[in-house]
């Protein structure tokens, strides 16, 4: 008996990602899956029904979740979704279980198998599969464009008959994916760019782009990669150090985040005193809570002469190597978790053990479990393995 897998559209405000491309159908089907997407899934990215050949088109969502096995997603299902699925369906999204406490509770009383993408742990194997650093890959490109549509300035330095302009200098905060990309963005158009991170691993990745890395001589390496919290007298050390760099630069990029956590509060009201008039702020953790005191999410908000931006799900602003690249990194998840024409839940697999959040009415995720405190689970008689 084949896996049916489905890809319903996504029906968040403004996401205009989805799960699933046509060039990666066949992989799926000579794995012995069957296909159900449902009607228009593509429309955002400028494909059309046809363009799925071998699936199944189903015209509305609610028959697309009764006959699948398997869901791919973008965004987390909202409660409705996920009271639409069959018992002990598989589901394969992101979502931050943290900050989506109803809807695990639901996943569990269904008994769903869930995968949260955000999870997939960053070792070599998973590489393929991780689904944040594809995405902050777009996030971090997009982040210096509009910096530079909002800027005052040129970014490059232009030599003219009426004289040189100087270039732009830009800071960029926290050098993984998405602030490694938008140091070499910022630098490809020509700025002068600065790169922090508290993970002294990153300055040869820094410098390999060209910018110049800004060392505070903090030491926060965490596991799996991230950064572990700062103190609070590093925080206020390193607040000292990187005001005297934001006064001198015309464009500070953030993206410092930290899992399962708010983002760290890095710029406060005083290093925005300091900033240059017509100065610009992108802060790419505007979801998170911003590394910036005055971020809000979706606004652009004015502080004196300083423009603090805070983009929401910047990725669905270039939908289509958004969801090329997030499609490559699902199916060959997928691909692991289907072996055989049937699902394996091989839990001594790393991949599969970071990433599954639900599976049979328990939360067996360990990291998830830490996260979830004591009482929350009680409120909401969420059982644990």
């Amino acid at each position: 008996m084949s896996i049916t897998i489905g890809i319903p559209k996504e029906i968040k405000e403004k996401e205009k990602r989805i799960a699933m491309v046509p060039v990666l159908l066949d992989k799926l089907i000579k794995s012995g899956a069957t296909i159900n997407i449902e009607k228009d899934v593509g429309s955002f990215i400028y494909v059309d029904d046809i363009s799925y050949k071998g699936a199944k088109v189903l015209e509305d969502a609610k028959r697309l979740y009764a006959s699948s096995d398997v869901i791919l997603k973008v965004q987390p299902p909202t409660e409705e979704e996920v009271h639409l699925m069959k018992d002990q369906t598989i589901l394969i999204s992101f979502l931050y279980p943290h900050n989506n406490l109803k809807l695990i509770k639901i996943l569990l009383q269904k008994n769903i198998s869930s995968f949260a993408m955000e999870l997939i742990p960053r070792i070599s194997r998973a590489q393929d599969m991780d689904a944040l650093s594809s995405q902050a890959t777009v996030a971090g490109y997009k982040a210096v464009l509009i910096a530079a549509d909002n800027s005052r300035f040129f970014f490059p330095m232009l030599t003219t008959a009426a004289g040189s302009i100087r270039p732009a200098k830009v800071l960029v905060i926290g050098s993984g994916v998405a602030g490694l990309q938008a140091m070499a963005t910022a630098k490809r158009l020509g700025a002068i760019v600065f790169g922090y991170d508290v993970r002294t691993e990153t300055k040869e990745q820094v410098e390999s782009l060209g910018a110049k890395f800004i060392d505070v001589k903090i030491k926060a390496n965490g596991k799996g990669g991230y950064a572990r919290e700062l103190t609070k007298e590093e925080k206020e050390e390193q607040t000292v150090i990187l005001a005297k760099h934001m006064a001198e630069c015309d464009v500070v990029i953030t993206t410092a985040g930290i899992p399962g956590k708010a983002a760290p509060k890095i710029i406060t009201i005083s290093n925005l005193e300091k900033m240059r008039s017509g100065s610009i702020i992108v802060d790419l953790m505007a979801e998170s809570g911003g590394n910036c005191e005055m971020t809000s999410a979706g606004e652009v908000v004015k502080y004196k002469q300083v423009t603090i931006i805070g983009p929401l799900n910047i990725c669905s602003s270039l939908p289509i190597p958004s969801s090329e690249m997030y499609a490559k990194n699902i199916t060959n998840f997928l691909l692991l978790l289907l072996q055989n024409e049937k699902i394996n839940f091989d839990f001594n697999d790393e991949i599969l053990a970071s990433s599954v959040v639900t599976h049979q009415g328990k939360i067996i995720n360990s990291t998830i479990n830490a996260q979830i405190n004591a009482q929350i689970k009680e409120q909401f008689n969420i059982i644990t393995s």
